[in-house]
């Protein structure tokens, strides 16, 4: 009997069940699903569709500063909202309590962060190159170039959230202390204010992080060709962004895998209970 097959399937499944339980949440439907695309929709339609560097509409230049902020939000708040949420209601420990349960734990929620990443940026990325005027595919390079780079950008993301909701006890606190910074890097990388009126130091520091490369991806795919020009060198780095992605999502899942490890440890039934009795003092 292969329990960690069995754990995989298991995982799944279950996330399957979780992605149809959120879409069946009007509640969540609307703050986790819809909230995001029509803010920056709106936000479009009020700004016009005035031309802005290199022959980028502003609408466009907006449209790819709103998916970079989808995807920090979905790497990092959400992943750590939901760990957090289920080391204070005791999931994690059942998890642990099973055979390779960690093992399903670990694919039930990358399960449903995909499927929840993909009806989000879909609800996002299909208005917009409907509505939105520079806001555009330009073949199946560019396609190919916005899948991976989703991708690459979640895998990068990801542990951080996982980090944060493992380190921190109270999990409203966690998705605060990593909403910040996440938003900080998205309005420093470039992809909402151009980057060439930052200081020096912060076009150098913005670099070492995923959001900056996660923003040059987008722009390739989804911004006019001419734009490129507009770039830092003057010409995509597609080749440094999946590199400086790929080892952000390695090293970072190296360190979640231990964080989340020491977190299964150290949660038992007591604090399990001690949390929930802190939950209903603070009335959440």
């Amino acid at each position: 009997m292969n329990t960690k097959a069995d754990a995989v399937r298991a995982g799944l499944s279950r996330g399957l069940i979780e992605i149809k339980a959120s879409l069946s949440n009007p509640a969540e439907l609307l703050s986790g699903y819809l909230l995001m695309p029509a803010i920056f929709i709106t936000i479009v339609f009020l700004l016009g569709d005035g031309e802005g560097e290199a022959g980028a509409t502003v609408g466009s230049f907006v449209m790819v500063g709103g998916i970079t902020m989808l995807l920090v939000m979905l790497g990092t708040a959400t992943v750590t909202q939901v760990l957090g949420s289920e080391r204070e209601d005791g999931t994690l420990l059942r998890a642990r309590c099973v055979p390779d349960g960690m093992v399903g734990y670990a694919v039930a929620k990358t399960a449903h962060l995909v499927g929840m990443a993909a009806l989000c940026l879909a609800l996002m990325i299909v208005p917009g190159l409907l509505l939105v005027d520079g806001f555009t595919l330009r073949g199946a390079v560019e396609a190919f170039t916005l899948l991976w780079v989703c991708a690459l950008s979640l895998l990068a993301l990801a542990p951080i959230g996982a980090i944060t909701g493992a380190l921190m006890s109270n999990p409203r606190i966690a998705v605060s202390v990593s909403m910040m910074p996440g938003i900080a890097l998205v309005l420093s990388s470039g992809v909402m204010i151009p980057l060439e009126i930052m200081p020096d130091w912060v076009q150098a520091a913005v670099k070492v992080f995923p959001v900056y490369w996660s923003g040059v991806g987008l722009q390739s795919a989804l911004m006019p060709a001419e734009y490129a020009a507009a770039e830092l060198g003057g010409a995509w780095q597609l080749t440094r962004a999946a590199g400086v992605l790929a080892l952000w999502a390695v090293a970072g899942f190296a360190v979640a895998q231990r964080v989340l490890r020491r977190a299964a440890r150290h949660t038992s039934g007591s604090r399990v209970q001690e949390a929930r009795e802190k939950a209903m003092k603070r009335g959440y």
